[in-house]
């Protein structure tokens, strides 16, 4: 009994110490793994609704993956070798087994080269596995049939696939029936749908918004123009609660997104359930530099909120992204990665992906700005058709031809403020302020150099 006892203290004094000796290199391997994915990936999960521990497993971990194994593998290795650590767990030290045979029988050569052997069996068997598990998760890598494929199928490992054919309607045109019948649960009765009141915000003793008060009307295309640095993309990020505000009140369909009344007045942000409130408020939001998962096809891309977040049936969810993916000119590109897109995809795909969840509003800060100046044009376009679609959206955007085209209502920004505001024709042709006039001379000088 008493051996028993003996046995089992060594045992967990083992285990404890074997944990303690590994615990703080893998860490830092995993947490540099994570580090190196883009924030941004992040922030666009955040802004379709994902909480925090399915942006983790679903998001940054499966493209941490290309960072983490090599570390771990390598940490594994390192492991073996210093099997004398874990000697009171499994079987005395190798090398030290093999010098007592030769100690007995004198064959040095064949002893020893036996144990190198076993050493070589583990590490190539951890080798082999890293570079299974690497060239599934290395999602830039264009899928092959061959012996990684029959080892990942052997291990149970699911390989990309070509998605489930479902119906594909091709048009612009088709878009005012499809947002219909995607919105048609969650359709506003007309009014505001979105109002902010002063709205203020600060970055490091810096005022970004002095006290903004903005309402937009359901079904209203309203165009944000003014220089870099006014603030125009922090409002944007703000009405989703992407940031939070200092000061101030924004709903979304009459509902605070992220925040809670207070009984004296005020509002103060929620502590908990911000991923539901940001999925409840229904709000798509399109970035500048698309933001798309990189590990997940162009359908994938579009159906993760939809399933994940909405609980929408999968079947459900492929045949409603693969109608947006045809609704803007991609049916042919549903199961291609984003690094094999342009530009001019890759921002049409975010442009589905925030439709997908049936969206009240559309914000879109500067969604042509990462692009070159051809593939503006089938981007513009695309926004065009939401336009007549008779969705409700707020644009960040510095072309004048496109915000006189689709834009119901122009406000200009300058140095936190909104300087001032009206129809395309008179901000544009007649602006009221001297400093409006001297951005839109920049800006029209700037077109006309680039055509």
């Amino acid at each position: 009994m008493e051996c028993v006892r003996l046995g089992a203290c060594t045992f967990t004094t083992a285990v404890v110490g074997f944990s303690l000796n590994e615990a703080a290199f893998s860490a830092e391997i995993i947490r540099g793994g994570i580090l190196s994915v883009s924030r941004n990936q992040g922030i666009a999960a955040a802004a379709l609704g994902m909480p925090p521990l399915l942006t983790l497993r679903r998001i940054i971990l499966p493209q941490a993956m290309r960072s983490i194994l090599p570390g771990v593998a390598n940490q594994t290795i390192s492991m073996i070798k210093g099997t004398s650590i874990a000697s009171v767990i499994f079987v005395n030290e190798l090398t030290f087994s093999a010098e007592q045979i030769v100690g007995q029988n004198f064959q040095f050569f064949q002893v020893f080269t036996a144990a190198g052997l076993i050493y070589l069996i583990m590490t190539s068997a951890i080798a082999v596995g890293q570079i299974v598990l690497e060239r599934h998760f290395d999602f830039l890598r264009e899928e092959r049939d061959g012996v990684a494929h029959r080892v990942r199928s052997f291990l149970g490992m699911k390989a990309k696939r070509t998605p489930e054919k479902a119906p594909v309607y091709i048009g612009r045109e088709r878009l005012p029936a499809l947002i219909g019948e995607l919105c048609r649960d969650i359709a506003s009765a007309g009014g505001p749908c979105v109002i902010c009141h002063n709205v203020q915000k600060s970055y490091g003793g810096r005022e970004i918004l002095k006290g903004i008060d903005l309402t937009v009307n359901t079904g209203e295309v309203v165009v944000i123009m003014g220089p870099s640095g006014s603030g125009m993309s922090t409002l944007l990020r703000m009405i989703n609660h992407l940031e939070p505000m200092d000061w101030g009140e924004i709903t979304v369909d009459g509902h605070l997104v992220g925040y809670e009344p207070l009984h004296g007045g005020g509002v103060r942000p929620v502590r908990k359930r911000l991923a539901q409130a940001r999925a409840a408020a229904r709000i798509g939001m399109v970035f500048q530099h698309f933001n798309l998962f990189e590990h997940l096809t162009a359908l994938e891309n579009v159906i993760e909120a939809p399933v994940t977040v909405y609980r929408q049936k999968p079947n459900e969810a492929r045949a409603a992204a693969a109608r947006l993916l045809g609704a803007v000119g991609l049916a042919r590109h549903m199961d291609h990665l984003p690094h094999r897109l342009s530009g001019g995809q890759q921002q049409r795909v975010a442009i589905a992906r925030a439709l997908a969840v049936a969206p009240r509003v559309m914000l879109f800060d500067e969604p042509t700005s990462a692009l070159d100046p051809e593939l503006v044009g089938e981007v513009l376009a695309m926004i065009r058709g939401l336009a007549e679609a008779g969705m409700t959206m707020i644009i960040v955007t510095h072309e004048v031809r496109f915000a006189r085209e689709v834009a119901d209502r122009i406000l200009f920004m300058d140095d936190g403020v909104i300087v001032e505001q009206g129809p395309p024709a008179a901000v544009l042709d007649r602006p009221a302020q001297d400093r409006t006039r001297r951005f839109l001379r920049m800006v029209n000088k700037v077109e006309e150099e680039v055509v």
